[in-house]
């Protein structure tokens, strides 16, 4: 087995090392086939696996690894930045390429012998991931015994690994339990096919199903942890502050990437049919150009905007946030909670962009090959995720502000 001090002997050129440019390159050159596809993923209700290689093999899931393992090391902006443009082509695909591509960053916090346990026999490997603590681990002898149902595990038929959540005793407060990651490999678990809804159809959010499966103490990394930003990784990697970020800084932003990439994607495809489309409607009137009607005008203005600031909101808070580590500054409880309105917000924006372009696309719109009603069915569905649900993440940050406890998960 190999181990992250062993591999410390190993020089990383920089030299391999793609910036952004670099990386936007590679990206283009797949987005086509993976536009292409974007019907028969959502059919498919899961990601094909030729998407999977593709992102494989242009570096995507290296983006934000340790460099100790292969990885770029890049700041989360430059991922999330990336994962717009991918979820042009389709939301689904940047939807599970973006939480594979962030979850290497997350397993970074974890001990160092769990992240030999998952990159030093396969360095390809990634994790899919369930979020909510599903069951109690039960603490035995070396460490946990995992028996339940893990659902909307995204990209779970495309990955080795899986970050299923449990209630664990708090080792802080007596007779309390207390969230945390564990990492389980696929061969534990089996696959059940829940997963028939109307957004996000290609994710693959299937459930997994453990049955007394032994987890090692060395795989576990608790919400208190990753959550403050203070992880064996962190301290592991102390080279690199970014990996000290709060994981709500940043892995939510990957989510919600999804949404304003479709969002973008709806505008640039609405555009194209648009600007050459004629009404053949009595009503609307007949020959006339739909580029010339003053309401059509105005959604794209709308949309255009609602894009643009929603991905501005973003990358700012994410750049923000770096740069405070890289001063050796602390992330703030109000920094964290700004972070989490910052995602939500981009999300409603991009939900409100896809809402004004699917309106107006006419009986044609209601084909389920058409890109722009499934970006708006794609957007919708990101913002029914809990971490990005305006109405819960904008009252917690309304009560920060407002001089109250925020109650909510940051």
């Amino acid at each position: 087995m190999v181990s992250v001090t062993q591999l410390k002997d190993v020089p990383v050129s920089p030299s391999l090392r793609p910036d952004i440019a670099e990386l936007r390159s590679r990206l283009a050159q797949i987005a086509p086939q993976i536009k292409a596809r974007a019907h028969t993923t959502e059919k498919a209700g899961r990601v094909p696996e030729e998407n999977i290689i593709a992102l494989r093999n242009i570096g995507y899931f290296d983006i934000v690894k340790p460099a100790m393992f292969g990885g770029y090391e890049h700041d989360f902006d430059v991922l999330v930045e990336l994962n717009i443009e991918l979820a042009k082509s389709c939301a689904s695909t940047a939807w599970v390429g973006g939480l594979f591509a962030a979850h290497q960053w997350l397993i970074a916090g974890f001990p160092e012998s769990a992240q030999c346990d998952v990159w030093a026999s396969n360095p390809d490997a990634v994790a899919c991931g369930s979020y909510a603590p599903a069951a109690k681990a039960i603490e035995v002898d070396g460490g946990y015994r995992l028996t339940g149902r893990w659902s909307f595990a995204s990209g779970c038929d495309n990955a080795q690994w899986s970050l299923c959540a449990a209630l664990l005793p708090s080792k802080t407060e007596s007779g309390q339990l207390a969230p945390a990651f564990l990492l389980v490999p696929a061969a534990d678990y089996v696959i059940d096919d829940t997963w028939n809804v109307v957004g996000l159809s290609g994710t693959g959010s299937k459930t997994l199903v453990l049955n007394d499966v032994f987890v090692p103490a060395h795989r576990l990394l608790s919400f208190a942890d990753t959550t403050s930003g203070k992880t064996p990784g962190a301290a592991l990697y102390a080279n690199n502050p970014t990996f000290s970020i709060p994981m709500l800084s940043n892995i939510p932003s990957c989510l919600a990437s999804a949404a304003v990439g479709a969002a973008v994607g709806a505008l640039e495809d609405y555009l194209a049919v648009t600007s050459r489309r004629i009404t053949r409607g009595a009503v609307a009137g007949h020959n006339n150009r739909m580029a010339d009607f003053p309401t059509i005008q105005l959604r794209v203005a709308e949309a255009t905007a609602s894009v643009d600031a929603a991905r501005e909101v973003l990358l700012r808070d994410l750049r923000d946030r770096a740069a405070t580590v890289r001063d050796g500054k602390p992330i703030s409880i109000e920094d964290r909670i700004v972070s989490r309105r910052g995602q939500a917000f981009s999300v409603a924006l991009a939900i409100r962009a896809t809402e004004a372009l699917n309106a107006s696309t006419g009986g044609l719109g209601l084909d389920l090959s058409n890109p722009v009603q499934r970006a708006w069915r794609d957007a919708n569905a990101v913002g029914r995720h809990i971490s990005m649900n305006w109405d819960a993440v904008g009252t917690m940050y309304g009560q920060l502000a407002l001089g109250l406890t925020p109650q909510g998960q940051y």
